[in-house]
């Protein structure tokens, strides 16, 4: 994939993760809960991550071969922190992991 292709791509994605972050179009996972329960992270921290964050990479799932996304952003306290995502076959985001660098 070329540079270009893959920024637009990665721009386009985020984008629409933002979306659903706004919208309240995204549900938590029962690990990234307790993820960020271990971390001492509120969902606002979650959602900030997402909306100011950068798309790191695009990565293939090996069991369900679904694509999923790593975000690097910031907390409230600009704490770093990582969150991996993945789009429903519904379009809402599905919060898969988070946790503090």
């Amino acid at each position: 994939m070329s540079r270009v292709r893959k920024i637009t791509l990665f721009e386009r994605i985020l984008k629409r993760c933002r979306e659903r972050i706004r919208s309240q179009q995204y549900v938590l996972t029962h690990h990234a809960r307790k993820e960020m329960n271990d971390d001492d992270l509120t969902i606002y921290d979650v959602e900030h991550g997402i909306l100011t964050g950068k798309m790191l990479e695009r990565q293939k799932d090996r069991v369900t071969g679904e694509w999923k996304y790593r975000i690097r952003g910031e907390t409230l306290e600009d704490d770093k922190l990582e969150v991996i995502v993945k789009l429903s076959p519904t379009e809402k985001l599905v919060i898969i992991t988070v946790y503090i660098l």
